[in-house]
Formats: C-alpha cells, structure tokens, sequence
C-alpha cells in the first residue's frame, strides 16, 4: 500500500511538470511572437485607428490573436506527445475550430468582414466542436440525484453556447489588458476545478492557454504595445466555451451556472448591453459607450484602475465558481443558492449604480432609498413620541 502511494506520488509530480513546462513553453513562443506579428500587422495594414468609439488616441497593430494562437499549438504540440491520456479527438476539434476563429478574426482585422461572415465562421467552428465529441448532454436536478438528458437539444445549444461565448468576449475588448486578462482569470478558474476532476486534457489545455495570455499580456496590459484584435478575442472566447463545456461534461454533480459564473464578466456584460438597447428602444446590434469598463472610465476612473476593478470581478465569479462546484459536490444545496442569490444581488446593485442599463432608471436602488427613506421616517417619529 506505501509502494502505491509513492507510486501515485510520483506520476503527481511527473504530471505537474510537464504541466509547467507546457505552461512556460506556451509563456516563452508568446514572448516572442508577439514583436514578430505586431510588425507583421503593420506590414499587412491590420491596424486599429482612434475614432468617437475607442479609448486610443494613436493607430495601433491588431492581429495579437496569432500570437496567443501559435504559443498554444506550439506548447501544446512540444508537451502531449509526454501525456498518453489526452482525448485526442477533442483536442483535434478545438485545434481545428480554433484556427477556423483565428482565420475569421485575422480577416476581420485587416479587412473589417460583415457581421454575417463572421457568425457563419463561427458557427462552422462551433460545430467542428461538437463533431469532434463536446457537447452539453446532461443538465443536473439542482434538489435531486436525477439529471435530465438534452436528446437532440444537446447540439443547438452547444453551438449557441461557443458562440455566445465567443462573442461576449469580443464584446470586452474595449480596454488594454481587458480581454486577456478576464480571460486568463477564466481559464485560472477552469483548471482549478479540471485538477479537482483529475480531467487531464483540460488541465493540459488550460496550462497552454494561459502561458500563452501571460506571455501576450505582457505586451497588451495598459499601455498596450499591440491589440489582439478579433483574432485573439474570439479565439479566447472560443477556446474557453469549448473548455468551460468540457470541464462541465465531465463532472458528476454540479450546477449549471458554474460554466455561467466562470465567464461571468462577459456574459454579464452582454445580458447588460442587450437589456440596455432594449430599454432604450435601440437595435441590438448598435454599438455604444456604456459596456462595464465605459460606464467605469465615466465614474472617473483610470484605464489602469478599471481594468484592474473588472479584474477584481472576475476574480470574484471565478471564486464564486469553485465554491459553487465544491457545494454541489458536498450536497450543501441550500449554500449554492444562498451563494448565487448574493451574487445576483450584488450584480444587480452594482449594475445599476454605476448605470450600465441606464443613467436614470434604477428601479432597485431607488425601492432600497424608498425604504430606507421610511424607515428614518419611522424612527424619526418614535423619537419624537418618547
């Protein structure tokens, strides 16, 4: 039984190794190429020119997307032939998606594609996906051991679910270091709870991914030396719906808000934008100025200083996440609810004060004054009766 153990212990610590190595090769290609593709995205005329909508005043390279995208094939190729367990056939699709995302967004930077090729690229990607064996097959009984099987559903909402995602992502890049940064905090909270399922392939995955966001952020925190552009952003937002349903799919009892809170800054945002256009009576698909980081940089404060708050956020579903996948694995049902009603208020509250939805209508925060506005009343009254 000693011998098993020290067996077990050893294949841990082989593991962890070729997972930092991975880490650090994806880390290192990124460090790299990116100086390589900001002069290639000049070269090509993939830039970003300031204009009412952006926060930039100078043309800036797009195309960043490439460079995350090499460092995470590179690293992945350089460490999986050490690792026998991987689900090759599930790599394969998010590798071929992936590209097809890249491809997409690449185009979109240097050539500005309509809004129809783009959704059609990734659908095609999304379905790559799924061909290749990921999909949202089972949806957990929140108050039972039963789960209920999505049949023919499982593909549609798949497929809605990776390009939801995709896209809110996209929808964040408004700042230097925004997307990156949400988006490694995202996959940080992905392999904490692929290492609590043992899921190899995730964890491999996610190791790669990240060494490839810190090696680009290093160029794209504020001030950014280059933009990822809709190649990067789309492939982030790609690559981490794929996984946010993997890591899903793998595990036994958990809720289906844990992919939900994992990305719950751009899912949040994008419900927010479209509740906003709704209020407002505008298209849904008009651009505005009042996504999270405008409606911070309105309040005051610094790009630096926004970026970091929106950081905090993340930091606090990604955590929020765990917590909620730690509780539905230890039954303590009545805990995650408690835990999401908080989150949901906290969300509403603070959406409404800083007027994400709209500068005038604040329903919630104006019940809450209302009610504390009685109840002075009353205790002003009971003091004057004394």
């Amino acid at each position: 039984m000693f011998g098993v153990f020290i067996e077990k212990g050893a294949v841990n610590i082989h593991m962890n190794l070729l997972y930092g190595i991975g880490f650090v090769t994806a880390l290192l290609i990124a460090l790299l190429m990116t100086p390589l593709v900001k002069r290639f995205a000049f070269w090509v005329g993939a830039v970003d020119a300031p204009n009412h909508r952006k926060v930039h005043n100078r043309i800036m390279p797009r195309l960043g997307g490439l460079a995350i995208f090499i460092a995470f094939i590179g690293a992945y190729f350089v460490i999986s032939p050490a690792i026998d367990s991987l689900k090759n056939d599930v790599v394969f699709g998010l590798l071929v998606g992936g590209a097809i995302v890249v491809l997409i967004g690449a185009f979109d930077d240097r050539y500005d594609l309509s809004p129809k090729i783009k959704l059609l690229g990734q659908i095609l990607a999304a379905c790559v996906v799924v061909y290749s064996g990921v999909a949202i097959e089972l949806v957990n009984v929140p108050f039972g051991d039963g789960t209920i099987s999505l049949s023919w559903l499982s593909v549609p909402l798949t497929i809605f679910w990776i390009v939801g995602v995709t896209n809110a992502i996209n929808l964040i890049d408004g700042l230097d270091g925004l997307s990156a940064g949400v988006s490694g905090i995202a996959t940080t909270t992905i392999l904490v709870l692929a290492l609590m399922m043992g899921n190899t392939t995730v964890v491999l995955l996610c190791v790669v991914l990240l060494g490839s966001i810190a090696g680009f952020l290093f160029y794209n925190f504020h001030p950014a030396k280059i933009f990822m552009g809709d190649s990067g952003a789309l492939f982030l937002g790609f690559c981490l719906a794929t996984l946010s349903v993997l890591g899903f799919k793998q595990a036994t009892v958990v809720s289906l808000l844990v992919p939900v809170m994992i990305l719950g800054v751009p899912l949040s945002d994008t419900f927010f934008a479209i509740l906003r256009r709704w209020v407002n009576n505008l298209p849904i698909s008009v651009a505005d100025k009042s996504h999270l980081h405008h409606c911070l940089l309105q309040l005051g404060f610094s790009h630096r200083t926004t970026v970091l708050i929106i950081y905090g956020i993340a930091l606090l579903f990604g955590s929020s996440a765990v917590l909620l996948s730690y509780m539905s694995e230890q039954q303590t049902l009545w805990g995650a609810v408690i835990l999401v009603v908080v989150l949901l208020c906290i969300l509403v509250l603070g959406a409404e004060a800083i007027g994400i939805i709209s500068k005038t209508r604040k329903p919630v925060l104006k019940f809450l004054n209302k009610i504390r506005m009685k109840t002075m009343q009353l205790s002003d009254r009971s003091r004057v009766s004394k």
